[in-house]
């Protein structure tokens, strides 16, 4: 079976994009208008359990994320391409990075969970792992990893969406997945490019995090900390958002 996606452009370069934990390829729409369409070929996946493949079941690791993207990629007749990922989605193309190199041009990772997981406290982990049924655990969720800074509406709708595109047992598999994976050893000194950015206001993918983490493990990253955006910028500032990952692509062309 393909993996559900959204293809949007009929541009040169190819580029996949994986995205985060709380809800499908929807949260890029406000960057659509944004793309490049000439320039690149946008693939938009959902993840089993996600949107377009909502009704996939799986085993909702991080290996199975890049393994159906690989697949889709050879569907298309992609020899080669970009990979954009963001938050669990971030984790994921450095997977990619790891075990697919010779696959990828370059590698943007958006408010990237690191490649050695993210470990939490007892409360925090109750928290998350709550979240694949509380509406409410989800919104304070949101609001914490944006700086509570957007407001009612914004997470109302957040929550919303999370719950419209994501199945309870995917999410919680998934949670599981981009907490507790490691696989840091094997992406330590790949020389691929990859653009690191992080929001102002993420108290959780914090440059420091990244510091110590995903930029000594990638000799060629370059990091960038977003003005006015936490850990939504394709949600935040979108319009910036597109051109820079385009900028950053066509200079890896």
């Amino acid at each position: 079976m393909t993996i559900g996606h959204r293809i949007l452009g009929k541009g040169p370069e190819k580029v996949i994009i994986l995205h985060g934990w709380m809800g499908d390829h929807s949260a890029f729409e406000p960057v659509f208008p944004f793309l490049d369409e000439d320039a690149f070929t946008f693939a938009f996946i959902d993840y089993r359990g996600y949107g377009a493949s909502r009704d996939m079941k799986g085993e909702y690791s991080i290996a199975e994320i890049c393994d159906d993207a690989v697949q889709l990629a050879d569907q298309l007749g992609w020899d080669r391409f970009h990979a954009v990922g963001h938050s669990m989605g971030g984790m994921a193309v450095q997977w990619l990075a790891a075990y697919f190199p010779e696959r990828l041009k370059s590698v943007v990772a958006l408010t990237p969970v690191p490649a050695n997981g993210y470990p939490m406290d007892e409360d925090t982990l109750i928290l998350f792992r709550s979240a694949a049924d509380s509406a409410e655990a989800r919104g304070t969720i949101l609001s914490f990893t944006t700086g509570q800074r957007l407001g009612r509406m914004w997470e109302k709708r957040m929550v919303e969406r999370s719950f419209a595109t994501t199945t309870p047992e995917a999410h919680r598999g998934y949670f599981e997945a981009w907490m507790g994976t490691d696989f840091a050893e094997d992406v330590d000194g790949c020389e691929l490019p990859i653009k690191v950015l992080v929001g102002d206001n993420d108290p959780a993918m914090s440059a420091d995090l990244m510091w110590n983490t995903v930029m000594k493990w990638f000799p060629n990253a370059e990091i960038e900390v977003m003005s006015n955006s936490g850990h939504y910028p394709m949600q935040e500032i979108p319009v910036w958002l597109a051109q820079e990952i385009q900028s950053y692509m066509q200079a890896h062309a």
